[in-house]
């Protein structure tokens, strides 16, 4: 028999002769849901949670939120959220998966490698009336990055939607979402600035010398001040190449009169006012009181 890939019904499988009951029952396959399978020591994210879901539900339901994110391709769908999908009827959920009872018109999903999952827009939508606004635009700035669709499309989306649940809600995190955020921690730092009172930043700035030619993209910042706030990743301070590049790459901004403030992924965690403190006197430093910004 040949291998399966990905998660597979068991009791399908069996039926169809791929696998036999006693092969289930063996160490080579891993049950991860009810009558859920998949090939020991294979891989296991996002897209293959929401899989798993699909097949539990017997294709009978549609992919929505976190899952439909996985499906159409999104690099930061989050593996630590439960699948989502939606179910005409109230069939109770394994751990691992939520089941929403929403109405999802023929419109609004489509087929991906057999299973059904909301489109793009529709997608968004309910991740954003659903997720508290610091989960939600994260999760947003990666799918609307990952699909190609805008905040706008989405509110125009929902303008026929007004007496639904979140909708109030799905306004203000739509503002927030920039799919120019490379990863959720930027999207994080991007919001800790906004919250701290701060313009929202520019993302993904391309910096150019005198003569035009490309010196860096900084993750975001505010390009009129001459400021950039890069969030540096693990591989930024174990890969002895990229220290090296990191350091020629800052010389370089530095002597373009930029501003370069970078934090970890610790600083987003333990010392937040300490980014927020650092960027406030880069704004002294430029002669800006961040008070007139906003007036």
């Amino acid at each position: 028999m040949g291998e399966i890939a990905g998660p597979f019904v068991g009791s399908w499988a069996v039926a169809a002769g791929l696998v036999t009951a006693w092969a289930l029952r063996g160490g080579r396959y891993v049950r991860v849901l009810p009558d859920v399978y998949v090939v020991r020591g294979s891989e296991f994210g996002a897209r293959e949670r929401a899989l798993a879901a699909g097949c539990w539900a017997k294709k009978r339901g549609v992919l929505v939120g976190v899952s439909a994110m996985a499906m159409f391709g999104s690099p930061y769908a989050d593996e630590w959220l439960p699948a989502e999908i939606a179910l005409r009827s109230s069939r109770h959920a394994p751990d691992g998966v939520r089941v929403v009872r929403d109405r999802i018109t023929d419109d609004e999903c489509c087929l991906i490698d057999g299973f059904w999952v909301t489109t793009p827009i529709r997608t968004a939508y309910d991740i954003a009336r659903r997720y508290p606004r610091d989960a939600a635009v994260p999760l947003l700035d990666s799918h609307c990055a990952t699909t190609g669709i805008r905040p706008g499309e989405v509110l125009e989306f929902a303008a026929g939607r007004a007496g639904e649940r979140g909708i109030a809600q799905l306004r203000a995190t739509l503002s927030l979402v920039d799919p120019g955020s490379a990863s959720p921690q930027e999207s994080r730092t991007r919001l800790l600035l906004i919250d701290g009172g701060f313009p929202p930043p520019q993302t993904q700035i391309v910096v150019r010398d005198e003569r035009g030619n490309f010196v860096a993209r900084v993750d975001m910042g505010y390009r009129e001040w001459r400021i950039a706030i890069e969030y540096d990743g693990a591989q930024h301070w174990t890969d002895p190449k990229q220290r090296a590049r990191d350091i020629d790459r800052l010389a370089a901004l530095e002597s373009l009169d930029w501003i370069v403030i970078r934090l970890t992924a610790a600083h987003l965690r333990t010392h937040p006012t300490l980014i927020l403190t650092r960027l406030q006197s880069a704004f002294t430093s430029r002669g800006i009181k961040i008070g007139e910004l906003s007036a």
